[in-house]
Parts: structure tokens; C-alpha cells; sequence
């Protein structure tokens, strides 16, 4: 039986960190005298192929017998090398030709990572289609379709494709036009014209795939990558081969082993998000690498999974969320061949998504050092769906998770004064040209010379030394006054919040926009309140309404002021809602959507005469 790891203080004696080649940390600062502050590195950005899909045509010549994806099947890994995939992704390019597709009918993809995916997403940018993979929860967990009706009709795709056309059939008939073809991997849709993916693969001529892979450019369209609509609802960011291309090239100037050990990782980010889609996918391919698809999920019962796949496959880069390496700590203290498979060829932990607390980076740094004898380092960056996503990294260890680092080269970066703050704007080979028929919104998205507004805002660590990196200092969107005129930073505050409440709050939403103090919404959760709970209602539950009213007490203890001390609360019942964009397919919260949508509750919060539900800390609490 494993012995579990006894935890202990880093502090205690100097321990190696692994070796790893990593970019570096220089940057040039320039300061005008409107208060604007301009970063970039003094680095050049390295050469980048015009299109992603030469690195597949190299890696097919350079290594072709190396597995570029793995996926589980009954009978243990399916894989599939690089030869093979450019074989599959020629075939399914001369395929596509032949349907009149183009970016005014592009390829939907409603389901998620697989290898078929995959090879449809490859031989689309090979012949020059755009495609756009679309979140499968707006498809599975959604009641009404309104999310994916909407990003249906925004995109008028001329092609869907679904893993499997019975979990996606309710979805489509709902979305989807009748006429439009339906490609599936199994169990064609009744009444619809629907192809088996395999139809695809057969052996056919490729001249006419080749001739349309010569006239791809660095403008031509590889995807459209929806926004997770935590700000608003989701928004077509048209991404480039240059966009994609050049990012990849200033991934490589970070994470700079891979030139040397191709990446392999145990990966399960969803590629229609841009870091794992983007930023995960596009590494790995760009590098030689190999990726094995995960099916699990930083979730309780979809972690065993995760686990399961990182008992047997040893990877050199690693990321998840922050939940996702909470979820993974019991298994690696708790099995140490787990523990020295994991560690045994990893050089870099990476993170992103939310902030990492310190006890969970302390005991991943033990857990390293008892299965290798090393620390490993735990690194993260910032960017967006709208920059491809890398803009800013952070090369080296940090004390604070939220140093996000210095802008990697080939970005500018622009910190504008706004409100005591420091806004973000991006200008680079890597930014989006727009957002998809959305003219407006890219108008707005975008400043006078050219940069885009990120909507972040960052504080530098030490103002004195820009080497020192970033920090995080929340969303510019969600920040508010008080009546008094002070702003409150609802992103630094709700992450406090969020830490004083666990494990009672699955969420919470900050209110106070122009009134006198701050509120707050808070979602329960419900499986650790019920274990103090005496009524079904935990809303109403005593227990839970006074362990909740002294965390709260103990939190504005520790307040400084008016811009970070809550004084009224109201427990919600009703959990966030995906259809009506209070949670976006990520599952963070929309903090404007809850806020309008749940009107009255902040109307109940603030009455002059609180109702039994709210929670009034006095000025003493």
C-alpha cells in the first residue's frame, strides 16, 4: 500500500528545481507623459510558416511513424502518427472541397475532443475552410438552444459535424436548417442528410486538396473561436493562420525545451476554448509532440479519469485549473506510482483560469520533491480567445499566483491610467483582425492606434524593476462605484470572498453599483451546506444562515474601507442559469447577467427594511 506524503514548509532547506530551458524575462518600459505605459520585449519574435499545416507536412516527412494523437478505446490507446494524419487529412480536405464551403459557410463542430474532430479541424485548414468548434454544452446540457441558435444563425454553417448523432440529434433538429448536411462518426440522424464520417476517408484523388493548401495565407481564416460570454454574450473571434502561426512561434520562445523534447502532455482542455484548442493543440502540433486526449475532468467523478490516463503516460507539460490540481492532490498523496509517473519526465506545472493558492502550490512542490527529489516549476501567463491566447508570460516562480509575467515577444503591450487603474491593450501579429459580422463590436474592441483592450487590468509587482512581471488586478467591465465615488474591484474582492466562504459558496456576485455599500449574491453549495444543514432549504436553514454570518463578520474584520468590506448578503436558490448567460460553458459566472436577470434579489438586498433572507452585518461585525 502507498505511504502518503507528509507535508512539510518549503522554507525549511534548499531543494533543486529542475532544469528546464524556458524564455526569458527582459523587458523594455516606456513611459509617456500622459501616463501611459508601454512594454515589449527586446527579444525578436521568431520566423513562423505561413499556415499551420506545413508543420503538420513537416512532422509527416521529419517523423512520421511518431503518434501525434492518442485517444481510449476499448482495446487501450488509439493512435494516430503524423504520417498517417496528413494521409486521413488530405482525403478529408478533397472531400470538403467538393460541398461549397467557404467562410460565408463554414464547418460547425458540436462535439468535443476526438480524433475525428480533430482530422475534419486539420483538413479544413488545409484546403483553406474556416471551422468553428462550438462548446458541446451548449448542445447537451442547454434546455432551450438559445446559445447555440444563436452562434447557428451568427456563422450559417454549409456542414455540422457530431461524434455521435443520437446525443446530438435533439440539438440539431432544434439549431439547425433541415437542408444542411450532418457529418457524424455513429448513428446517423433519422430524416436528415447525414454522412458517416468514415465516407470521408476514402481513397480519392488529393490534387485539388494540395492546390487549395498552396493558396492558404497568413489572412486566410483557420476558425471562428467563440468567447465564453462571462462579460456578455459569446462573440465570433475570427482567428487567422498569422494569428495562430505567430503565437505559436512566441510560445516556442517560452517554453523553449520543446525545440529539443517535443512536447508530450495528457490534455483535457476543450479545443473550443482557445488554450486548449489554440494555445495546448497548436503546440503540440508545431513541435512534433504528442497529445493524449484526455476524456476526464477537473470535476468529482470525471477525475478518476484524469488519474487514470496520468498512471500511465508520463508527460513533459502539464496543465489544469486551479480546481482541476485541488481535485488531483488525494490521488498523489495517496499513490506513489501515481506520484513518480507524474513527475517522473514533467519540467513545467502551468495554470491558468483563477488564482492559485498557496497551500496547493506548497504541496505540489512536496509532492515533487518526494517523488523526484526536485521542485518543478509552476508557471502561468495571460492572454485571450482575441490574442491567440499568449501575450504575457511568466517564465520563472513566483510567491503571488496572480504575476501573470512580461509580454512575450512580438507583443506590445499598453497599460492605459483608467480609474486608478491600469487598463491592458495588446497589439501584435497574433491579434484578431474582428469578431465575425460584428462590426460593431470590433469598433469598440478595438483604440485609436490599433490596440486591443483586453478588458484585464494589471499593477506591476515592484513599480521599480517592469522584470519583476504583472500582476492581476480583475476585469475593467465588472469593476463599479459606491455612491461615495469609490470603485470597487469586484474580481480581487470576489476571489477573497470566495476563499473566507469555502466550502459553503459555489459562487458569488458582487453588487453595489451606486449604492452606499457592497452586497452580495451568494450560490450555496448545496452538498457542503447540507452537511450542516437541518432543512431541505439550506437558504433558510439556520445553521447555515449563522456559519455564513460569521465568515462574513470575520471577512469585514479584515476590510480596509469601503471598497472591499461586504455588509449585506442573501443566500440563492435557484443555481446560475447556461440558457439565459448567467454561467458561461466554462461554468464561471456572468456577474452582469445574474445582476439583471435577478433584478428584485438585488432590489431585496438593499431594502430599507431588510426581509428575513438578507444577512445585515452591523458596523461593529
Amino acid at each position: 500500500m502507498a505511504t502518503p506524503v507528509k507535508a512539510r514548509r518549503l522554507e525549511a532547506e534548499p531543494v533543486p528545481v529542475r532544469a528546464v530551458r524556458l524564455g526569458p524575462r527582459d523587458v523594455v518600459s516606456e513611459r509617456k507623459p500622459d501616463g501611459t505605459i508601454r512594454l515589449t520585449s527586446p527579444h525578436a519574435l521568431a520566423p513562423y510558416p505561413a499556415k499551420l499545416t506545413e508543420r503538420l507536412q513537416y512532422w509527416a516527412a521529419a517523423a512520421p511513424e511518431r503518434t501525434f494523437l492518442a485517444q481510449r478505446a476499448a482495446s487501450g490507446w488509439r493512435k494516430i502518427s503524423y504520417g498517417e494524419t496528413l494521409v486521413q487529412v488530405r482525403r478529408i480536405g478533397a472531400a470538403l472541397l467538393r460541398r461549397d464551403l467557404s467562410p460565408e459557410r463554414p464547418i460547425a463542430i458540436l462535439s468535443g475532443n476526438d480524433i475525428e474532430h480533430a482530422l475534419i479541424g486539420l483538413a479544413a485548414m488545409y484546403v483553406g475552410i474556416p471551422y468553428a468548434p462550438i462548446s458541446p454544452v451548449y448542445a447537451l446540457i442547454s434546455t432551450d438552444f438559445g446559445r447555440l441558435r444563436s452562434i447557428i444563425d451568427l456563422i450559417s454553417p454549409g456542414l455540422v459535424f457530431a461524434a455521435d448523432g443520437d446525443g446530438y440529434a435533439r440539438a440539431i433538429e432544434a439549431a439547425v436548417r433541415p437542408e444542411i448536411e450532418i457529418i457524424v462518426t455513429r448513428n446517423p440522424i433519422p430524416g436528415r442528410p447525414t454522412t458517416l464520417f468514415e465516407t470521408l476517408l476514402a481513397p480519392v484523388p488529393t490534387g485539388a486538396a494540395d492546390a487549395a493548401h498552396a493558396s492558404v495565407s497568413p489572412d486566410t481564416i483557420a476558425k471562428f473561436l467563440f468567447t465564453s460570454g462571462s462579460t456578455g454574450s459569446p462573440k465570433a473571434v475570427i482567428n487567422t493562420q498569422r494569428m495562430w502561426c505567430s503565437n505559436q512561434a512566441m510560445i516556442l520562445s517560452q517554453l523553449a525545451y520543446f525545440a529539443d523534447e517535443p512536447p508530450v502532455i495528457v490534455d483535457w482542455s476543450p479545443w473550443h476554448h482557445t488554450a486548449g484548442g489554440n494555445h495546448n493543440f497548436g503546440f503540440v502540433l508545431y513541435n512534433g509532440g504528442t497529445l493524449y486526449i484526455d476524456e476526464g475532468k477537473p470535476t468529482p467523478g470525471a477525475i478518476e479519469t484524469t488519474v487514470n490516463n496520468l498512471r500511465e503516460i508520463a508527460t513533459n507539460w502539464y496543465f489544469t485549473v486551479p480546481k482541476g490540481y485541488e481535485a488531483l492532490l488525494p490521488f498523489f498523496r495517496a499513490d506513489a506510482r501515481l506520484r513518480e509517473t507524474f513527475f517522473s519526465r514533467l519540467k513545467v506545472l502551468w495554470f491558468a483560469g483563477a488564482a492559485l493558492s498557496q497551500s496547493v502550490f506548497d504541496e505540489m512542490q512536496e509532492l515533487a520533491l518526494a517523488a523526484c527529489g526536485e521542485r518543478i516549476m509552476f508557471l502561468t501567463g495571460l492572454g485571450s480567445t482575441e490574442s491567440a491566447p499568449m501575450a504575457i508570460a511568466r517564465m520563472w516562480q513566483s510567491k503571488d499566483s496572480t504575476n501573470m509575467g512580461v509580454p512575450v515577444p512580438g507583443v506590445e503591450l499598453k497599460l492605459v491610467p483608467s480609474e486608478g487603474k491600469l487598463e491592458v491593450r495588446l497589439r501584435g501579429p497574433n491579434i484578431m483582425p474582428g469578431y465575425w459580422r460584428q462590426h460593431d463590436l470590433t469598433a469598440q474592441a478595438f483604440d485609436d492606434e490599433g490596440f486591443y483592450k483586453l478588458g484585464d487590468a494589471l499593477k506591476f509587482e515592484d513599480p521599480t524593476d517592469p522584470r519583476a512581471g504583472l500582476l492581476f488586478d480583475g476585469r475593467v467591465a465588472e469593476d463599479f462605484k459606491l455612491t461615495t465615488g469609490t470603485w470597487v474591484n469586484v474580481g480581487p474582492l470576489r476571489a477573497r470572498l470566495l476563499v473566507q466562504l469555502e466550502p459553503y459558496a459555489r459562487d458569488v456576485v458582487i453588487a453595489g453599483a451606486d449604492r452606499d455599500e457592497i452586497g452580495v449574491l451568494i450560490f450555496p453549495n448545496l452538498e457542503a451546506c447540507r452537511k450542516l444543514a437541518a432543512a431541505d432549504d439550506v437558504t433558510c436553514d439556520a445553521r447555515v444562515r449563522k456559519e455564513l454570518r460569521a465568515r462574513l463578520a470575520a471577512f469585514a474584520r479584515t476590510s480596509t474601507g469601503s471598497s472591499n468590506r461586504v455588509c449585506r448578503a442573501i443566500l440563492v436558490g435557484e443555481p446560475p442559469s447556461l440558457d439565459a448567460g448567467e454561467m458561461t460553458d466554462k461554468g464561471s459566472i456572468n456577474q452582469r447577467a445574474v445582476l439583471e436577470r435577478r433584478a428584485d434579489l438585488v432590489t431585496e438586498l438593499y431594502a430599507p427594511e431588510p426581509s428575513p433572507r438578507v444577512l445585515v452585518l452591523d458596523e461593529g461585525a
